[in-house]
């Protein structure tokens, strides 16, 4: 069998430390029981599982300083950072596997350390329910699974904020979030003046999820030339993704999700990939853990019909 591109790593981050309720701990190894590398393999993709990352347990604490469990987040951060960064050293393809969304900051640690060693510009297009930008000030929970835009972009504990190269990890201007639908209420005053660009749920409403997913990816191709897409599962809409810890109704449909997917392998961009947020406690027989899958396949290209001439979008940097 012929494989197409660069290898695809898999690193799977078991732990629900940043979350507030336990599971997600069971994410990678839902996503290897519903096929994920059988899935690219078959797609052409050379896949390499590079095994589990380690950290410490959970310890279930009280919120401490502002913050639930900041010692042994940041201890998985730093793991995940140093296995990512070492996937993209070797040129492949990095697909971490979570765990809960406290590990993004990790992931986007590397991206943004590989990238500024070659002189690239990371960008992200975040996927999820929730706009994941609290504060400790503004946090309901002190869970830091809540809190990884807001330190990405240099807001929070330093022992977080100063992972990456530079501080921030990658400037607000520079994410575009899709599928918003639940932020707390001065979280939104926080969110509103950073500047990011949100297309929430009543926005995509009015102009589609084509024209979001169109307006998004034409926005961080002008920015910059290494796009990380971080998938939180709850992305998408409980009816058909039960498997997360905090479902919020009215989230994309199953084939406004396949057409997000399409549209991101169209354009060429993606170079690294975050699935976080699965928890297999709250799922029915690995259904959510097989749709993860399917939208993966689309990410990497998987079609309903070969299409004459590839693509039908390619962003030039």
């Amino acid at each position: 069998m012929t494989t197409t591109t660069q290898r695809i790593s898999l690193i799977g981050a078991p732990t629900d430390v940043g979350a507030g309720r336990r599971g997600a701990s069971m994410g990678p190894e839902a996503l290897r029981v519903a096929g994920l590398r059988q899935s690219l393999m078959r797609l052409r993709r050379a896949v390499l599982d590079r095994g589990n990352v380690s950290g410490p347990i959970n310890p279930e604490s009280p919120r401490l300083d502002g913050y639930r469990h900041l010692p042994e987040v940041t201890a998985w951060c730093g793991a995940v950072r140093d296995a990512v960064y070492a996937a993209l050293i070797d040129g492949d393809f990095p697909i971490l596997m979570g765990g809960d969304h406290s590990l993004a900051v990790g992931s986007l640690a590397a991206v943004a350390r590989y990238c500024w060693e070659r002189d690239l510009v990371p960008t992200v297009l975040w996927l999820d329910a929730h706009s994941d930008f609290n504060v400790a000030e503004s946090s309901p929970t002190g869970n830091l699974h809540g809190m990884p835009v807001s330190i990405i972009t240099g807001y929070g504990p330093p022992e977080l904020t100063q992972m990456g190269p530079e501080a921030p990890i990658v400037p607000a201007e520079r994410i575009v979030q899709i599928g918003i639908r639940s932020v707390d209420q001065v979280e939104k005053e926080l969110v509103v003046e950073s500047g990011m660009i949100v297309y929430d749920m009543r926005q995509i409403d009015e102009i589609t999820m084509r024209v979001a997913v169109e307006r998004a990816l034409d926005y961080l191709a002008k920015r910059g030339g290494h796009l990380h897409v971080t998938f939180d599962v709850d992305f998408l809409d409980p009816s058909i993704a039960p498997g997360v810890p905090t479902t919020v109704p009215g989230g994309p449909t199953y084939r406004e999700a396949q057409l997000c997917m399409e549209m991101i392998h169209d354009s060429g961009l993606m170079k690294s990939l975050d699935i976080l947020e699965l928890n297999p406690a709250f799922d029915d027989r690995n259904r959510t853990a097989e749709l993860a899958v399917e939208l993966v396949e689309s990410l990497f290209g998987e079609q309903i019909l070969a299409r004459a001439g590839g693509p039908t979008t390619k962003y030039t940097l």
